[in-house]
C-alpha cells in the first residue's frame, strides 16, 4: 500500500497550495481518508478528514474556513486545497486512510488508521 503525497512547496503569506494523495494497493472507495501535518519540534495533528462517499469532512480549528479537503474516488486520489496559508501552517503534511470510523476517530493522531504514506514538505513564509 502506498500514499503519495505531492504538491507542497514554499510560498507567501495568503497563499495557496493544493496536495494531492495518490493511493495505490488499496481502493480508497472502501476508506475514510485524512491530512495530517507535523511541525518540527511538535506532535502530528489532525488536519482534515472526509468520509467514504465524501459527504461528510471534518477539520481541525486552526484549518476550518480556510482548507478543504475532497476526493475522486474513481482516481483513487484525495485533494486538501490550502488557502489564506500563514506561517502556522509550516510542517510536513500526510495522508492517511482507515475504516469508516475513521472520519471521525481521525481528531486523536493513529486512532482507527490503517495506513499512512510520506509526507509533503510545505513552507508558509512572512
Amino acid at each position: 500500500v502506498q500514499l503519495q503525497a505531492s504538491g507542497g512547496g514554499s510560498v507567501q503569506t495568503g497563499g495557496s497550495l493544493r496536495l494531492t494523495c495518490a493511493a495505490s494497493g488499496i481502493t480508497i472507495r472502501n476508506y475514510s481518508m485524512g491530512w495530517f501535518r507535523q511541525a518540527p519540534g511538535r506532535e502530528r495533528e489532525f488536519v482534515a478528514s472526509v468520509n467514504r462517499s465524501a459527504t461528510r469532512t471534518s477539520y481541525s480549528d486552526s484549518v476550518k474556513g480556510r482548507f478543504t479537503v475532497s476526493r475522486d474516488n474513481s482516481k483513487n486520489t484525495i485533494y486538501l486545497q490550502m488557502n489564506r496559508l500563514n506561517p502556522e501552517d509550516t510542517a510536513a503534511y500526510y495522508c492517511a486512510a482507515g475504516g469508516p470510523p475513521f472520519y471521525c476517530s481521525a481528531y486523536t493522531y493513529g486512532r482507527g488508521m490503517n495506513y499512512e504514506g510520506k509526507g509533503t514538505q510545505v513552507t508558509v513564509s512572512s
